[in-house]
């Protein structure tokens, strides 16, 4: 990976799994809707790097992850950046989901689709739901259950950063970037009392 892609503070954080990019980061702070006040869950914790960016804009963060030598790499990337509300579990989100009243659930794990069923019970009303899906496949599964649950305004999107050459010649697009990492699902759920307008 291109190591121009990432902001300086991420240069320190040391890799395991794989991680979710910045250029995907972004996209779930923003079409989540997620605020200092928002409680986020998230699973399938790896590296942490979602986690922690979720941690530095929001309220509190748990991060469920089922693989101890994740966990060890993702809490060191925590301490590293001075992270204290985020709070990394030892745990399979697939058994449930034992916060409520969450605004944000991310999943970026297999069989993510799975998982629905706590989620809509986890969430608040309105609350979001993120799946970071690198197949197709998985993205028809995950919003085949989502509509099973009646989730609403449900959005898939992908993101391509491609790097700029800007020289005294000319400028044209780079020949590198940042191609096709995952398929970005977010979707909301269905408010029992929906305002009055």
């Amino acid at each position: 990976m291109n190591y121009m892609y990432l902001p300086p503070a991420y240069k320190s954080l040391k890799r395991g799994p794989q991680v979710m990019l910045p250029k995907d980061i972004g996209l779930v702070i923003s079409y989540s809707g997620i605020g200092k006040e928002s409680i986020c869950v998230d699973a399938g914790t790896g590296s942490g790097w979602l986690a922690i960016a979720l941690s530095r804009v929001s309220k509190s963060v748990t991060s469920y992850e089922t693989r101890e030598e994740f966990i060890k790499i993702a809490q060191r990337n925590a301490d590293r950046l001075g992270v204290m509300n985020l709070k990394i579990i030892n745990a399979d989100i697939s058994k449930g989901i034992g916060e409520k009243d969450v605004d944000l659930i991310s999943l970026d794990m297999p069989n993510s689709d799975k998982i629905i069923k706590y989620a809509n019970k986890a969430l608040k009303d309105g609350g979001c739901i993120f799946g970071y899906l690198p197949h197709m496949e998985q993205v028809k599964k995950f919003i085949k259950a989502l509509n099973r649950y009646k989730f609403r305004d449900t959005i898939t999107i992908e993101a391509i950063v491609r790097d700029m050459l800007v020289r005294e010649e000319g400028m044209r697009p780079s020949t590198k970037g940042v191609w096709h990492t995952a398929y970005l699902v977010f979707s909301f759920k269905e408010a029992k009392h929906p305002a009055k307008s």
